[in-house]
């Protein structure tokens, strides 16, 4: 489905885009709050400054997509596809990203507050600055992810977490809540 069709359906009413395949679409900065994208190829689309607030993006391919400054608050990304993606200050508060793949994404300074990690894949992402306070990382691969200047204030983490070859962040019990130890 081209762009523009796209938008004009989702202008007209139209929520439910279960699998479309929008490759390398442009839709910077467009209002697609409470959309259904779950399992739609948005590979290298451009969705810079969007507002997907409350949508589905569930099983969708974001493979190397512009998501900087984009709002996915309160939105469902369980085993999403963001390898490689940029995810530089957007909004992930409340966000379910359970079993999602974050390999190599960018998330220097994104809000993670209260967000679902569980059991996700995000060796090797940049988390630098990130707000995780409250995030759920049990069973998350974090090895050699960067958390320099992150906040992890509350995070919830086990030892099986930090257990990896490349950790530096100076983990600290003041400020993480250790699963199985409260």
């Amino acid at each position: 489905m081209d762009t523009i069709s796209f938008l004009r359906q989702y202008t007209s009413g139209e929520r439910n885009f279960n699998r479309v395949n929008l490759h390398q679409a442009k839709l910077t900065k467009a209002n697609l709050s409470g959309v259904n994208l779950s399992e739609a190829d948005l590979s290298g689309a451009d969705l810079s400054g969007a507002n997907l607030s409350k949508c589905n993006l569930t099983r969708a391919n974001l493979t190397n997509a512009d998501l900087s400054r984009a709002n996915l608050q309160s939105a469902n990304l369980s085993e999403v596809n963001l390898i490689g993606a940029d995810l530089t200050k957007v909004n992930f508060k409340e966000t379910n990203l359970s079993g999602a793949d974050l390999r190599g994404a960018n998330l220097k300074l994104a809000n993670l507050l209260g967000a679902n990690l569980s059991e996700s894949e995000i060796s090797g992402a940049d988390f630098s600055g990130a707000n995780l306070q409250n995030a759920n990382l049990i069973g998350s691969n974090i090895n050699e992810a960067e958390l320099n200047g992150a906040n992890l204030t509350n995070a919830i983490i086990t030892e099986q977490e930090i257990s990896g070859e490349v950790m530096h962040i100076g983990l600290s019990h003041k400020w993480i809540t250790w699963a199985g130890s409260y």
